[in-house]
């Protein structure tokens, strides 16, 4: 080394191993007790968010007129915006608010929203319904934005990762979250779609209003029960100030220049401290950060943005790792979309007949996703998991990378088989002369769609729960509801990229012909359509496997595997290791 070091030896969270053992936290909240209300509120939430959903493609081509495709792009726009929205909803819980009141604030916006909707479509004048309309909608994403980033990760928040018993029960928290808001929107593609398609939009919509207030009220009620988590400031502050202090010691290494390592972790006051992560390997330009050079060593407080700790730094490699697994999963969200839209498109020229009265509504078919969704999670969780177990020697039976990608492998499938299914449909109109009549019905059962359906809710039990649960459990602890964002932004970005193919595939088609996506489904290639979105998706599921090889999962140090005599304190700091 270039200059005598003080030694001192104090590692101040590593010193205190009581930090790591059992929280003695008021066992009076948290928990079950305080879960339960959250989850009903997701509940109420998903079932007025899916029941708007589910069937907006067809307000929007039947009472507003739009043409198929236009509509499609409407919705997926939608749905995208409201999935991006939460980014913004996470970084001012997480930052200012906390998501106790962020919660309660998006949850009051999209009561509001979702009143002003049903006012659009019963006493609104008929001319100025559009414009109403889509201005509710779009407070609906904002109240969305907050909500849903906070919802999850305040539920999880419930369970002290540090208390075994609470440790054990959150083991299977994600699961049981995603089976209750899977029953809400299943409950709501039932009921809520029958209203609107053969009682009124507005009684519909009145529903939805009704269960947001519920929802409200129900989360008021369990407010004495919550353990709520203090903003931490800026998340993003603590990540930009690693690769400023990593940029300014570009020059140093180790083995020249370098006096150590910093190991000291300054936090909110009042915020509890994680855990220690332990050093990886990966992105080692990062570990320049945490390196201490002769100036640092003179200084008798750390310089944020020049000095790092070990945990910050490793915290920024975290997010770095969730990155690729992030676009990696863009198409999977690319095809279940089509759920909302052409799916539903499908299901309208189809014969409906259920017994001598009852017309089946298209968009009630949704309700087969949620109920695949309700049998396989407990299947998964029962049954899976347990012979996995036994054969992985993994405690969870599979990893959650391994997991995502058997659902993207599903969602293959499910381009293929409803590409099938959908010349099958174009075939049986084209044998009975109905090619040219788009609103004539088809002789084929609605119940051929089933299997695309099936398979939409066997990925999403893989996928869409596995991505839950990284995007929580690899986050650093104050970023989660950032986390939780990042999770639903795939949805987002996944609806625009599928707007953007459906932009390439028209322009493309056009130029050779006639374009694949026609107001008259008859005469359009919607199977070929779905099966471009199987090719990206084999695509896309050679480049997740390929990136998910290299990925490091999360690494916690225990306190009692401390290596005595491997922290010093340099003159002016109170944790140092060299």
């Amino acid at each position: 080394m270039d200059a005598p070091v003080t030694p001192v030896a104090i590692d101040n969270d590593h010193q205190n191993p009581s930090k790591h053992l059992p929280s003695q936290k008021n066992t009076s909240k948290g928990g079950w007790n305080a879960a339960i209300f959250v989850i009903f509120v997701e509940m109420a939430e998903r079932f007025a968010f899916y029941g708007l959903a589910g069937n907006l493609i067809t307000y929007l081509t039947n009472n507003l007129g739009q043409p198929v495709a236009a509509a499609a792009k409407n919705v997926n726009t939608w749905v995208g915006v409201s999935a991006i929205f939460p980014l913004l909803g996470a970084f001012v819980a997480d930052s200012y608010l906390g998501r106790f009141k962020t919660i309660l604030a998006s949850s009051s916006i999209y009561f509001l929203g979702m009143v002003l909707l049903s006012l659009s479509v019963s006493v609104i004048p008929t001319h100025s319904r559009k414009p109403v309309f889509f201005t509710a909608l779009y407070i609906l994403a904002i109240g969305e934005g907050g909500h849903k980033p906070c919802v999850q990760t305040f539920a999880a928040d419930q369970f002290d990762e540090n208390n075994p018993e609470e440790k054990a029960a959150k083991s299977s928290f994600f699961n049981w979250w995603y089976l209750g808001i899977v029953t809400g929107a299943s409950v709501a593609i039932v009921v809520v779609i029958y209203l609107q398609d053969n009682v009124s939009w507005a009684a519909g919509f009145g529903v939805l209003a009704g269960s947001l207030a519920v929802a409200l009220a129900l989360f008021l009620i369990g407010m004495k029960r919550y353990r709520k988590q203090r903003p931490t400031g800026s998340p993003f502050t603590r990540v930009a100030q690693v690769f400023v202090a990593a940029a300014r010691k570009w020059r140093l290494t180790e083995s020249h220049g370098s006096r150590g390592i910093c190991c000291e972790d300054d936090r909110v006051p009042g915020q509890t401290m994680g855990p220690k992560l332990v050093r990886t390997n990966q992105f080692r330009f990062l570990d320049k950060a945490m390196m201490i050079d002769n100036d640092d060593a003179m200084r008798k407080s750390r310089n944020p943005w020049k000095l790092c700790s070990l945990n910050q730094v490793e915290e920024v490699k975290l997010l770095l790792r969730l990155i690729p697994i992030w676009v990696s999963c863009l198409m999977f969200c690319a095809v279940i979309t089509q759920l909302h839209t052409f799916f539903t498109k499908q299901g309208s020229t189809m014969s409906r007949s259920l017994g001598p009265n009852f017309q089946v509504p298209p968009a009630a078919l949704q309700s087969l996703v949620g109920l695949t969704i309700l049998i396989a999670v407990p299947v998964y969780d029962c049954v899976f998991v347990p012979i996995a177990r036994k054969l992985t020697k993994n405690p969870t039976g599979i990893t959650m990378l391994q997991r995502i990608g058997i659902g993207l492998f599903v969602s293959i499938l499910n381009m293929v088989v409803a590409g099938i299914v959908e010349t099958a449909r174009v075939n049986t109109a084209r044998k009975h002369g109905l090619i040219d009549t788009p609103k004539a019905v088809i002789p084929m059962s609605i119940w051929w769609l089933l299997p695309q359906y099936v398979l939409t809710g066997i990925g999403d039990v893989f996928t869409i729960i596995g991505l839950q649960e990284l995007f929580y459990d690899q986050m650093p602890e104050e970023m989660r509801s950032i986390g939780a964002a990042a999770y639903i932004s795939i949805v987002g970005i996944g609806s625009f990229v599928n707007t953007g193919i459906i932009s390439v595939v028209q322009m493309i088609s056009s130029k050779h012909g006639k374009e694949w996506l026609r107001d008259n489904l008859n005469r359009s290639n919607l199977n070929y359509f779905y099966w471009v979105l199987a090719g990206l998706s084999a695509i896309n599921l050679c480049v997740y496997m390929w990136i998910s090889s290299a990925f490091e999962y999360k690494k916690v140090e225990e306190y009692n595997e401390i290596s005595e005599g491997k922290e010093l304190e340099m003159e002016g700091y109170s944790d140092v290791r060299v």
